[in-house]
């Protein structure tokens, strides 16, 4: 698989996209994904650097670059679950945005969240119930099956498919995969009930999974899912995957080797040759990104 590196760990910091991307071009990495945090003043120098280095872009994280009113890493800024209209289309109109920067480059994937419902914060009162002493516990798992059913309850389905639809006619004719990112929250879209759905209606290659091995971990921590049972049963869709570590319940985007992802257990069984992408803390030293991508590549390459 093809190792990478986001900018989410540095895109922030940086006022030239050449001086952002040498900086993870140093660190050992020939290969990046342009993360949600590219701001439209980086992307000049995103381009430069491009066209004079052996590096490739493996994907773009929607929204990339960012809307011009949006100064920071917002990737759910704008959400196609949203009962307003207008954000609906305000979502759509940035995603094919990056769809069309994703062409520019001759990048074949883009990461997309699809929003959420608005809900209480299931997820986060389910990590204080662990601290507090409560996991797995009478009370925690009522906890969780109201949060599930509350959930499950919010129809939104058909309104992302809807959404979707000009989306991925954009990416298709682009020649653009939609990889499907799962995340935390319960409140989330898709929930795994729902992936199953959508790639069973939608399987003309238009849309694809991206795993996040720390997202699934946490939810594994949660007991929401297995996470070797979900990835096993997701493989065939899989498109690529964030590589980040967890430290329990939901400490994530670490560096890998420093937490609790059992690495050499999963990654044997990912299917093809896909983008396996470092998705890091911006707190994360270049030291221990450098300690460990040697030990990833002594364990995987």
């Amino acid at each position: 698989m093809h190792l990478a590196f986001s900018t989410c760990w540095n895109s922030n910091r940086h006022f030239r996209g050449d001086e952002m991307l040498n900086e993870i071009f140093a660190l050992g990495f020939d290969r990046v994904e342009l993360g949600h945090g590219i701001r439209r003043s980086l992307w000049e120098g995103v381009e430069q650097f491009l066209a004079d280095h052996p590096m490739a872009v493996t994907s773009l994280h929607n929204f990339c670059p960012l809307p011009i009113e949006i100064q920071g890493s917002a990737p759910d800024c704008y959400q196609c679950t949203s009962v307003s209209e207008a954000e609906r289309d305000r979502a759509r109109h940035h995603t094919l945005q990056s769809i069309d920067y994703a062409h520019r480059l001759g990048v074949s994937r883009v990461v997309m969240h699809l929003g959420s419902v608005a809900a209480r914060d299931y997820t986060g009162r389910l990590v204080r119930s662990i601290f507090a002493g409560r996991y797995l516990d009478r009370r925690y798992v009522r906890l969780k099956l109201d949060a599930i059913r509350k959930r499950e309850a919010v129809a939104i389905y058909d309104r992302v498919v809807e959404w979707l639809q000009p989306v991925r006619a954009h990416a298709k004719a682009a020649g653009v995969t939609l990889g499907i990112e799962n995340r935390i929250g319960i409140e989330t879209f898709p929930s795994e009930r729902e992936f199953r759905r959508l790639f069973k209606e939608i399987a003309d290659g238009t849309i694809g999974y991206w795993h996040d091995f720390g997202h699934a971990q946490v939810r594994h921590n949660l007991t929401l899912l297995d996470h070797a049972e979900w990835l096993a049963e997701m493989a065939p869709r899989l498109i690529g995957c964030h590589i980040h570590d967890v430290q329990f319940p939901a400490r994530d985007h670490l560096v890998p080797f420093s937490g609790m992802i059992d690495f050499a257990a999963l990654i044997p069984s990912l299917p093809g040759e896909h983008p396996m992408v470092w998705e890091l803390s911006s707190n994360t030293s270049k030291d221990d990104i450098v300690a460990a991508l040697i030990h990833w590549k002594q364990r995987f390459l």
